[in-house]
């Protein structure tokens, strides 16, 4: 006969489990709180990331001019003016070339839609002007019969804008503060917190510092290449505006998803209205080949070695960050699987048994 469970022992492994789920309960409570906070703070928390974001890409030049005996405030003051100046220059070297070309642009965006026109016209479609001019119209309809809507969409976009205007401004102080008051943080931080915090804390902290300042390099580079492989892609076409497109590409490399379908939607446009369909096609599939690329193999396998970790959990966390809060949550999902990461790992070696020195009894010591 099979030999029956032991009463004592399956009681004793129901009370473990039945703690352990309870324990497991309130770490998945206060998690829940705590975002829940960072929720109803997200108009200060986001500035906040941001500024730490831009903070560790100032951060190089303002640690040499430190070491080399500049006072902190002045050599802040020096790496914010000359973060805006390049800021400044990436905009103009965008926007110069496209003023330069813009009637070019537009001729090319009228015959493009008069080809298309005529395509639509043609097999297999046989769409008549007639049907063309209809639908025109009742899309106009619609529009006029929609203005509530629109003027909302109108509002919310330039509420949008604003508040975006508000962060970078909020963010831009915040990294001259960074900049300049950044290495006293954690001495500060350590006089106020009470008994071990004042250990474990500060030390968790300048970890998180170090990781979130891997993402950011391995992000720019990552841009980096984009811009390089699409900008040579659309150099040996021929299609205008080569430069601007591939700092636009670097630039929307830090805004995952929609900014590489914004950068790639201009790049086939541009591409459709100077040199046709066919070349428009190719820039596509150029910019697709490299998205993908970079997706399932650069990101993953830079991101895994600067961080610390796997590249499936990269494309995890993103994906899970993206169906939870959408573009911010994409943006934001790889640093916080790292900065989760770096707290387990500090937990781990706090918890980790100490290695004896001893010898085990009766083992042999060698001479």
């Amino acid at each position: 006969m099979p030999a029956s469970l032991s009463p004592t022992k399956t009681a004793a492994a129901l009370r473990t489990s039945a703690r352990v789920s309870l324990d497991l309960l309130l770490v998945v409570l206060a998690a829940s709180v705590c975002l829940w906070l960072l929720g109803r703070m997200w108009s200060v928390v986001w500035p906040l990331v941001v500024g730490l974001f831009l903070t560790t890409l100032a951060w190089p030049p303002a640690r040499f001019l430190r070491r080399r005996g500049c006072p902190p405030a002045l050599a802040a003051s020096v790496v914010t003016v000359a973060f805006l100046l390049v800021v400044s220059g990436i905009v103009t070297l965008i926007a110069v070339p496209v003023a330069s070309q813009s009637g070019e642009l537009a001729d090319g965006a009228v015959s493009g839609i008069q080809r298309i026109r005529e395509w639509a016209a043609g097999p297999p479609l046989n769409i008549a002007d007639e049907q063309i001019t209809d639908g025109f119209d009742q899309a106009v309809a619609r529009i006029q019969d929609s203005v509530d809507s629109v003027l909302t969409a109108v509002v919310s976009g330039v509420s949008t804008v604003v508040n975006g205007l508000v962060t970078a401004v909020l963010a831009l102080f915040l990294m001259f503060f960074f900049l300049k008051d950044g290495p006293r943080f954690l001495p500060w931080l350590a006089r106020q917190l009470p008994g071990r915090l004042a250990t474990d804390v500060p030390v968790v902290a300048e970890r998180s510092w170090q990781t979130l300042g891997a993402f950011v390099r391995s992000q720019a580079f990552v841009g980096l290449l984009d811009a390089v492989l699409i900008g040579i892609g659309l150099w040996v076409l021929k299609v205008p505006l080569v430069l601007p497109l591939a700092v636009l590409t670097f630039v929307s490399a830090f805004v995952p998803i929609v900014g590489a379908l914004f950068a790639g939607l201009v790049a086939v446009l541009i591409a459709l209205v100077s040199n046709g369909l066919t070349d428009a096609l190719i820039v596509l599939a150029i910019i697709v080949v490299v998205q993908q690329l970079e997706g399932n193999v650069f990101q993953p396998m830079i991101q895994s070695r600067g961080l610390g970790l796997h590249a499936a959990v990269v494309l995890l966390a993103v994906t899970l960050g993206g169906s939870l809060a959408g573009i911010v949550g994409s943006l934001l999902a790889v640093p916080a699987a790292a900065l989760i990461a770096v707290v387990w790992n500090y937990v781990r070696e706090q918890l980790r048994e100490p290695e004896s020195d001893e010898s085990p009894a009766g083992a042999a010591v060698p001479s």
